[in-house]
């Protein structure tokens, strides 16, 4: 019973590594469409986002299965249902690529490009690192992520400052401006997505979630 649970355990590490990766290619994806006008690149983020959503309840089906059939120990329970929550995070990260992709054709020519490479690179590591923390147990890296989320914020600050000047300059750009900072804020938002995920691992790891620091 125990070998069967196992393999299960290591089909969802496996699983969580793929949607993981499905983020990272939406997130790219949306920021190529953004970087250098790139329809096929905005379709790509949507498709990313749909497959994302596949996988979502593939993991969502397989960790009721180990609930269900396999009666876990506590520290599995733990596991398990921290990957249903990290999933959520990682379904809305798809989400938010999908609509910087859609924002892509409004925005070319923005020129807070810099920002916007940077806030897509910092996403995407978060985001490996998060499920990665989750896949091999490693607390320090899941540590790393939430203290990364700072950078993210200050990135949003400076990328929101630069466009406030730009309005002022020109109100005529003003919907320019207001579409600019939607996209860095969904790239701040996929930050904090990424930081919710390693705060389940965390969780699943000590019994502790860093928000409640209340223990099991």
């Amino acid at each position: 019973m125990r070998n069967r649970f196992n393999e299960q355990l290591d089909q969802l590490h496996i699983e969580m590594i793929q949607m993981g990766a499905a983020c990272e290619d939406a997130i790219s994806a949306a920021a190529e469409a953004l970087l250098k006008d790139d329809p096929d690149m905005a379709e790509r983020a949507r498709e990313c986002e749909r497959d994302i959503d596949r996988r979502e309840r593939a993991v969502e089906d397989l960790c009721l299965r180990l609930l269900l059939q396999q009666q876990p120990v506590a520290r599995d329970l733990r596991e398990i249902s921290a990957a249903l929550k990290m999933i959520s995070d990682l379904e809305r990260i798809g989400d938010q690529a999908s609509d910087i992709a859609e924002l892509a054709p409004y925005v070319k020519d923005g020129g807070i490009g810099g920002h916007i490479g940077e806030m897509a690179r910092a996403a995407c590591a978060m985001v490996t690192d998060s499920v990665e923390s989750f896949v091999k147990k490693d607390l320090a890296l899941a540590r790393r992520v939430m203290a990364s989320d700072d950078r993210m914020d200050a990135l949003f600050r400076e990328a929101k400052s630069d466009l406030i000047a730009l309005i002022g300059a020109d109100a005529a750009r003003g919907e320019l401006g207001l579409d600019l900072l939607m996209v860095a804020k969904y790239f701040e938002r996929i930050g904090d997505h990424a930081t919710n995920v390693a705060e389940w691992v965390e969780y699943s790891l000590t019994g502790v979630h860093p928000q409640t620091n209340k223990q099991e």
